[in-house]
């Protein structure tokens, strides 16, 4: 138990201030995220340091494709989320009544990563915001030692949350569903609201924090071409053109079994009304061996990293990031933990 960050004290309670549904907490009472808990009068975080899921992964799996190309992170989770989406493929942990986990400080979770080779640190599986006391201490020793810190997150925090974090944190995944439709995430995720995700976005931006971008697409229930190009056309105004976007298939799952898989065909559609309006690199994922996982230079059209999956099969960028053919930026970020391994790669 470690008291927790970022809450105010209201009449017979406290507000939590992480997250965007700012829950009001009584004695005795957990937030929705099941973790963070009032015990006379002190809010807790009780996941510090009980970390439920832990991997060294290629940061590409975040997904991650122009930040520190090649390189291995060390990812960490604990139990429980803020949402309660029903087609969670991490809903074994993110779903959880009772936290669980192994109990791990910061300075041991950092000496792991480093036993692993990795260049920075990943906060992923389930939602790194409810988790922010263990991210933000790991994440400032892991900075301390030279390596990078990586969100993988549904966004769904206040601009108070990312001033915290904002120090030691270098990238950011920010996973949308469905295109950011809200009816879908009211009644598909129990998230009230997809406003506080674009405003917690612009604050990233505004603290210099890289950000790349994904989207779930599912069958019957998510796959809505207008909300698409809102999305697409959102992060062209707020964000750049060159901000990466992920467009992903969906595996049926926990309680959406009955749904149909996404069909390559169906991602290629949305990939294409991404590009159409004005973003420049788009990625499909969760389906291998597809052409959009590659990088293709859009200045001389120079394929310059070849993956197959989440795995990096070829980097032929310049040592500054860019295209080695004809030298166009290509907006990679984190280039001083970038591997090159031309023609191979540790990870494939």
């Amino acid at each position: 138990m470690k008291e927790a960050v970022l809450y105010s004290k209201i009449e017979n309670g406290v507000r939590c201030d992480l997250c965007a549904r700012r829950c009001v907490i009584r004695e005795g009472e957990s937030g929705f995220c099941r973790v963070r808990e009032l015990r006379n009068g002190v809010l807790y975080s009780n996941v510090y340091g009980l970390v439920d899921g832990m991997a060294a992964d290629p940061v590409e799996k975040k997904p991650l494709f122009h930040f520190a190309p090649g390189s291995q992170t060390f990812s960490i989770s604990t139990s429980s989320c803020n949402f309660r989406c029903q087609f969670c493929l991490n809903y074994h942990s993110s779903q959880k009544e009772i936290p669980t986990g192994e109990k791990l400080a910061p300075d041991e979770i950092i000496r792991l990563a480093k036993r692993y080779d990795c260049q920075g640190m990943t906060y992923t599986y389930t939602e790194p915001t409810i988790f922010m006391e263990l991210a933000h201490d790991t994440a400032k020793i892991a900075s301390r030692e030279g390596m990078y810190n990586t969100f993988v997150t549904n966004g769904y925090m206040t601009l108070e949350a990312v001033d915290y974090i904002a120090p030691y944190l270098d990238a950011a995944s920010i996973n949308f569903k469905g295109s950011g439709n809200k009816d879908f995430y009211k009644n598909l995720m129990d998230a009230p609201k997809v406003q506080p995700i674009f405003d917690s976005m612009i604050r990233m931006k505004e603290k210099e924090i890289f950000i790349e971008i994904t989207n779930l697409i599912i069958p019957e229930v998510g796959d809505f071409e207008e909300d698409t190009k809102s999305l697409a056309r959102w992060i062209v105004d707020n964000l750049g053109p060159r901000t990466p976007l992920h467009i992903t298939a969906f595996s049926p799952t926990y309680q959406m079994t009955h749904l149909p898989r996404t069909s390559a065909t169906s991602l290629e559609r949305h990939i294409t009304i991404a590009k159409e309006s004005g973003l420049e690199f788009v990625y499909s994922g969760n389906i291998a061996g597809h052409d959009f996982e590659n990088t293709y230079c859009p200045e001389c059209g120079d394929k310059s990293v070849e993956r197959y999956s989440v795995y990096l099969k070829s980097n032929n960028l310049s040592e500054e990031g860019g295209c080695a053919k004809c030298g166009a930026n290509l907006g990679i970020a984190g280039v001083q933990w970038m591997k090159l391994g031309r023609g191979s790669s540790r990870f494939f």
